[in-house]
């Protein structure tokens, strides 16, 4: 067995053991950081796989965007500084091992391309363009009906998560936009006309 192909098994039991732990674990610290170390072994395997472009968007876009923003929405939930502070420290030994545990899979590739003698040829540089062009040129031409399928699947899922969060609830009050743009000032402010009337004077009280 190569050392290549321990390696992928190796990050594919990661990639399986980390997404079970998403689910299972009940901190949800520990679910997040958990699912960036599975789309961290996700990329390794693709990098495996000569798919550089592919493992280098998914660290890009989904580990170092999503699940930041993912980590901030649940750090700034609870605006009590204390909890805060106290779930930092614990979710701070998850954190080490999954960071060890990102080291050694980034030690591990390194060592399977030291150990890569006859490196598989680049299309892009057979082609005579830059890998960037190539995989453009690749993707509107030979998969351009993939890729608008996508495009559809996304702007569906678009389209039906507006409705779900614009649900209506009774036991909540919400502001309407439009009618608040088309109110007008007789809408807000009434004067009234009214008769100038002269108090009564108070009778004068004696005194015995």
């Amino acid at each position: 067995m190569s050392f290549q192909l321990i390696c992928f098994y190796a990050f594919a039991a990661i990639t399986v053991g980390a997404a079970l732990a998403v689910i299972a674990v009940r901190n949800p610290v520990h679910a997040a950081l958990c699912l960036v170390l599975t789309f961290f072994s996700t990329a390794c395997t693709w990098l495996l796989a000569d798919a550089e472009f592919l493992a280098i968007m998914l660290v890009l876009v989904y580990v170092g965007a999503v699940m930041v923003l993912f980590l901030f929405v649940v750090m700034m939930l609870n605006l009590d500084l204390d909890p805060l502070r106290e779930g930092f420290v614990r979710a701070l030994p998850v954190g080490l091992a999954v960071a060890v545990v990102m080291l050694v899979e980034m030690l591990a590739l390194i060592g399977v391309r030291t150990l890569q003698v006859a490196p598989p040829a680049d299309p892009a540089v057979t082609a005579h363009l830059s890998n960037v062009r190539w995989l453009a040129t690749a993707l509107f031409s030979n998969y351009m009906l993939p890729f608008e399928v996508a495009a559809l699947i996304l702007t569906v899922a678009i389209v039906a998560a507006i409705p779900l969060v614009l649900r209506r609830r009774s036991d909540v009050r919400l502001q309407d936009p439009a009618r608040q743009v088309r109110v007008q000032a007789r809408d807000r402010l009434r004067i009234v006309k009214m008769a100038a009337v002269k108090a009564a004077a108070k009778p004068e009280s004696t005194t015995p």
